[in-house]
């Protein structure tokens, strides 16, 4: 399909602003409503979702020394709510962004639809890999960190046991979820950078040694004062910084080839 083919295809598509109020309003109902039946269904399962949650901390501490505590009348009930929200935002999120796609489609270019797909479908990859780093890795090593500060009574010394609170650990638990989803995603940003042409992949080659220490700073600031922990995510971070340099390279290369393609077309065309 040639340029003057494609802008009649989304001048076909155009339609006064009244219409895309309507369709927008079609969209944001779907989106809300998948979310909303998302979270009603995570908060009748939100006990059983908990009990998951707390899995890598009962593996390390063992069954008979798991005891979670709440010291608030509602604070288990909002925990729940919390809970049935932030699982609500994870399953609802194909439907939300299917909608989000199928708004702003008809006005991307097909080359632009066929760009932004990809990143839309690896954006909940990345991210649902980020979080299986902090379920299975980085939370058995803290769970493991925080019990060994545990102090048992003697002559002289006080018991120092450790009690988690409900709303305090699914606090962390989303918070590092989040963090670590986030970092994930950085082959999708530096990817999507070099689509557009952004960035380079000889800049990012030259910028490796910077982006090491920052990894490192980084997991420094996110996870416990344990080296295990850090390196859990520092690594990764430097393994996904590498990725990202040969997918950039891999997509300047396929937009050099369709640059030669469409250069040989133009000039294998008759002149009018």
């Amino acid at each position: 399909m040639t340029p003057e083919d494609e802008e009649k295809a989304i001048e076909a598509t155009k339609a006064p602003l009244m219409d895309h109020l309507i369709e927008l309003r079609g969209r944001l109902i779907k989106a809300i409503a998948a979310f909303a039946l998302a979270a009603v269904v995570c908060f009748f399962f939100a006990k059983q979702i908990y009990n998951v949650l707390t899995w890598p901390y009962v593996w390390v501490a063992g069954p008979e020394n798991s005891r979670f505590i709440y010291t608030g009348l509602l604070e288990y009930f909002i925990v729940q709510l919390k809970l049935a929200m932030f699982g609500a935002a994870f399953i609802s999120f194909p439907v939300i962004a299917s909608q989000i796609y199928m708004f702003v489609a008809p006005g991307l270019y097909r080359n632009e639809r066929q760009a932004f797909l990809p990143y839309l479908v690896a954006t909940p990859i990345f991210f649902l890999l980020g979080s299986m780093v902090v379920y299975f890795v980085v939370w058995p090593m803290l769970a493991r960190f925080s019990l060994s500060m545990q102090q048992m009574g003697g002559p002289g010394q006080a018991t120092i046991e450790l009690l988690p609170k409900v709303e305090d650990y699914l606090s962390l638990m989303m918070k590092l979820v989040l963090a670590f989803g986030i970092a994930f995603q950085l082959p999708v940003i530096l990817t999507l950078l070099g689509r557009v042409g952004i960035i380079t992949s000889d800049q990012l080659k030259s910028k490796r040694r910077y982006f090491i220490v920052i990894a490192f700073v980084i997991a420094a600031i996110l996870t416990p004062p344990d080296v295990l922990s850090q390196m859990s995510l520092a690594l990764p971070l430097v393994a996904l910084y590498e990725g990202s340099v040969w997918s950039v390279r891999w997509v300047e290369k396929r937009a050099a080839a369709e640059r030669a393609a469409q250069a040989a077309a133009a000039a294998s065309k008759p002149a009018e």
